[in-house]
């Protein structure tokens, strides 16, 4: 492979072996770990904007992600694509995609105060009673069928009915819930694009009803609250300031797409992984209140659910390592080549569930924007493996991963899987 063979901006990079995307970027690392790419002329043809550097190496992309002041969150969007600007059906696509995570401090910090108070420790406490509850029935539920589709009917569903019970999301909606966050992060892929419609129509269509949903159920609250997170949010008050339906629905969209993606994607290559290496499937079953911690961080760190998120410069003369930004270039921090560099992690490409890999960015860097579910998603992938491992031990992956066409999610659509069930 050439340096000039490397193409992050194309669609078709993200279709490669896992192995191609291993070298493209370990040779990024070593050779020019601030590349530019351009933006796909489709896109600047409709939209003109400038396009990325890529930024590769675990120091590096801590760095960005601590100077916030330098490298902020709030210029255009978290994807190498500017949204803001964008208009589909008279609405700016930002304000359905921006949330908290395309804000920068103060009101970033703001806003993440009020959805935090939201989080009291009774709800907190509820939350994983319920993580507990859900995770032993989609086990019992698919205990005697003897073999599933891990993705449809284990991973996803898990994170996925935490969100919705939590938000207090009828269950009558659960599958549209479902299959419109499929399609907002997986439009790119021909599964989820829905006929005759272009990517960001299918979006921006996905959004709205997802957001129609979230205001009939803030109307329903308004004079009637329940014991929910949607009707906390509704009331919640910081400084005398309280949040908006439409920053509300955001915040809906945004859990979807942090809460459910990571959990579900990082449960999928868990199981691929440890189909992969049955001798560490077994130590874990023998010994998984010490190794399940472990495991549970190398999971996270090799998968790197969220490739990357884009920051932008705010002023010229910026530097990090040897090179030198101007006001308004994208960077994109990619932790899916940080999660892999060498400089931190002893032979990166390995999976490992004795290792110690606490420093990964499977969650975001360090800085104001790192992930705020990220103990509810530890604690679901632990509960989750835990309960596998009672009743379904020798499961087992029965073809290679379906993998997610995109550049932002390291997804797995499918894997098909056998085991025996334990009652």
């Amino acid at each position: 492979m050439k340096i000039e063979d490397i193409d992050l901006s194309a669609t078709e990079f993200w279709g490669q072996p896992l192995n191609y995307r291993e070298e493209a970027f370990d040779l990024l690392r070593t050779q020019d770990p601030y590349r530019y790419f351009e933006i796909p002329e489709e896109i600047t043809e409709m939209f003109p904007q400038k396009g990325f550097h890529s930024l590769v190496r675990h120091s590096d992309v801590a760095e960005a992600s601590r100077r916030s002041e330098d490298f902020c969150s709030g210029q255009g969007a978290t994807s190498v694509v500017d949204l803001k600007g964008i208009e589909l059906f008279g609405e700016d696509m930002n304000s359905f995609f921006g949330s908290m995570i395309s804000m920068d401090d103060p009101r970033h910090q703001k806003l993440r105060k009020i959805v935090s108070s939201g989080f009291t420790p009774r709800r907190l406490a509820a939350i994983e009673d319920s993580v507990q509850r859900i995770a032993e029935e989609i086990i019992q539920k698919i205990g005697k069928q003897g073999e599933c589709d891990f993705v449809l009917d284990v991973a996803s569903r898990l994170p996925l009915l935490v969100i919705c019970e939590m938000m207090g999301v009828p269950e009558s909606q659960v599958d549209l819930v479902f299959e419109k966050s499929n399609v907002i992060l997986g439009a790119g892929d021909d599964e989820y694009l829905p006929e005759g419609q272009d990517v960001l129509g299918a979006i921006m269509g996905a959004a709205f009803e997802l957001t129609a949903l979230m205001n009939d159920m803030l109307e329903e609250r308004q004079d009637n609250p329940q014991d929910d997170l949607t009707s906390a949010l509704l009331h919640a008050e910081v400084d005398g300031e309280r949040l908006t339906t439409m920053e509300i629905a955001s915040f809906f969209i945004l859990l979807l797409v942090a809460g459910n993606e990571t959990t579900r994607n990082a449960l999928s290559w868990g199981m691929h992984l440890l189909t992969e290496h049955p001798d560490q499937k077994t130590a874990l079953w023998n010994d998984f209140e010490v190794l399940a911690p472990k495991a549970a961080e190398e999971i996270v760190r090799w998968s790197s659910p969220v490739i990357y998120m884009r920051r932008t410069a705010t002023r010229d003369g910026l530097r990090i390592g040897d090179h030198e930004f101007s006001e308004g270039d994208k960077v994109a921090l990619y932790y899916w080549a940080a999660n892999r560099d060498p400089q931190v992690f002893e032979d990166p490409h390995r999976f490992n569930i004795f290792r110690e890999a606490k420093e990964h960015f499977g969650y975001g860097a360090p800085g104001p924007h790192f992930c705020l579910g990220a103990h509810l998603a530890r604690r679901e992938i632990t509960v989750m493996l835990r309960e596998i491992g009672r009743s379904i031990p020798d499961i087992h992956a029965t073809a290679p991963p379906d993998r997610l066409l995109s550049n932002f999610i390291n997804g797995i659509k499918h894997l098909p899987c056998s085991y025996n069930f334990i009652s």
